[in-house]
């Protein structure tokens, strides 16, 4: 800000802004435009913005919201034959201004509040995210400036009223808030705009997003001296009488994920199945639970735990064996309810061990004694508190998957994408064994849960392109979501 003339940077966003509303409207000239402004700088792009949207034809009103207003952007608007509508004493005067105006808008431009913005809204704020929402249930266009008024910027986290957008015109950088759900369900398509800010090298992200090319660049690839065991050999602990699925999905996960060979271990009719749809899994079917079992099954470079195994003595003798190794070890589904009354199995663990957990809401809600409700609503500071409390890496499932590790300065990996086909039984299953696979292929923790909540996410698109999936079609998708991230389609 020292290095360029006053006020540039709002001018730069501001233009980025209205460029986008411009895009959007297809037309500007006659088209109704509502502005809500704030008293800060998000009000002061808004109304810059309006402004330019003025001078293009747009009949743009802008309506305060707070008691007082950024003087010159309110001061650009109005020059441009914008119509300046400031709240007066009474709250009311907003709320009766801005319900005419945004009954006959073709756009509105949220400019409520920005990233200093905590607590959620106020009135009139309040109601005016209700009128917006109703409006856009009509067709109209809502634009948020920055992120969505009464979103969080650092957590996502939004309490009572918030502005929801179908697109959100974000600067110099993508805020935590925007990438992490319920904040990201607010924020519609975002357009990153670049203002000029630079790289800022002094301290890294809170929040880091990968993108094709850095899943790219974190997979193994096999080289002309690979062989089945040089390219990762896992071990799976899956399955049970009852749930032979999930056995059968995960191991297919880690045939999916490149691993060069699979051990299972597994109840008979969980075997048998496996046996059917991979013949080339190694397949172990203990006498009992526990060590021995393990030691039958021959050596592997990491583990899976948990899925479709049950809650049983036998399976905590399993889980207790596959922990007490110092190989990294994969805990999902049975396996982390099992967790959740013997947490002594995780302190347990052999120093520097790589732990993985994958819970869902409710999973975690268990294992940290809390409310899965709270889970939904805070996922990022319960992702991170989990990593931290239990000591492992934390790939938090759900509307958002992220991933935390037990270092509070290393960045939470928020997973960009993903689809709501993808909550169907089994698809857990199948990134258990992605996730495990890149594990025994010698990726640290966090990056092989990253990676493969990318992969399972994209191959979760690619299967459903708008229709209902299964786990068995994500699975058939994955080789697809590897050629598409390595740049092969």
């Amino acid at each position: 800000m020292a290095r360029v003339p006053d006020g540039e940077l709002m001018r730069r966003a501001a233009a980025g802004l209205a460029s986008v509303c411009a895009r959007l409207l297809g037309r500007c000239y006659g088209a109704n435009v509502v502005v809500l402004a704030g008293s800060g700088d998000n009000g002061g792009d808004a109304l810059y913005a309006g402004a330019r949207l003025a001078q293009r034809g747009a009949v743009v009103t802008a309506i305060g919201v707070s008691t007082r207003m950024h003087e010159a952007g309110a001061r650009a608007l109005a020059l441009a034959g914008g119509r300046v509508v400031p709240r007066g004493a009474a709250a009311t005067d907003a709320i009766a201004a801005a319900a005419d105006a945004i009954a006959v808008a073709d756009l509105v431009i949220d400019g409520i509040l920005g990233i200093g913005g905590h607590g959620g809204l106020r009135e009139p704020a309040a109601t005016l995210a209700r009128q917006v929402a109703a409006a856009r249930e009509a067709g109209t266009l809502v634009v948020a400036t920055d992120l969505p008024s009464g979103v969080d910027a650092d957590t996502g986290v939004t309490e009572d009223e918030a502005i929801s957008a179908d697109v959100t015109v974000t600067f110099g950088a993508l805020k935590p808030g925007l990438l992490i759900d319920p904040g990201a369900s607010h924020a519609g398509a975002v357009e990153l705009i670049d203002i000029g800010l630079g790289p800022y090298q002094a301290a890294g992200p809170a929040v880091t997003a990968l993108q094709a090319a850095d899943v790219a660049g974190l997979l193994p690839k096999p080289g002309a001296e690979s062989d089945k065991y040089r390219r990762g050999v896992l071990g799976v602990l899956a399955g049970s009488e009852r749930y032979t699925g999930a056995a059968v999905l995960s191991v297919g996960g880690a045939f999916r994920g490149g691993a060069g060979m699979v051990r299972l271990v597994a109840a008979r009719p969980a075997a048998d199945q496996v046996r059917q749809h991979w013949p080339e899994a190694v397949i172990t079917v203990p006498d009992e639970p526990g060590h021995r079992a393990l030691e039958a099954a021959g050596r592997v470079q990491a583990w899976v735990a948990g899925p479709g195994m049950g809650t049983g003595e036998d399976a905590a003798k399993s889980i207790a064996a596959v922990l007490a190794s110092s190989l990294p070890v994969l805990v999902d589904a049975d396996g982390l309810t099992v967790l959740s009354g013997r947490p002594d199995l995780l302190a347990a663990r052999p120093p520097g061990s790589a732990t993985l957990i994958t819970p869902h809401a409710g999973e975690l809600a268990r294992l940290l004694g809390a409310a899965a409700g709270d889970i939904e609503a805070r996922r990022l500071e319960f992702a991170r508190r989990a990593a931290a409390e239990l000591h492992v890496t934390v790939l938090l499932k759900g509307s958002t998957t992220l991933v935390a590790v037990a270092d509070p300065a290393e960045p939470v990996y928020a997973n960009p994408t993903g689809t709501a086909w993808l909550a169907t039984a089994g698809s857990g299953d199948v990134l258990s064994g992605l996730a495990g696979a890149l594990l025994a292929q010698g990726l640290p923790a966090a990056h092989a849960a990253a990676a493969a909540a990318y992969l399972h996410g994209l191959a979760g698109r690619i299967a459903a392109d708008g229709a209902p999936i299964g786990a068995g079609d994500v699975l058939a998708a994955l080789p697809e979501a590897f050629r598409r991230v390595r740049g092969g389609g």
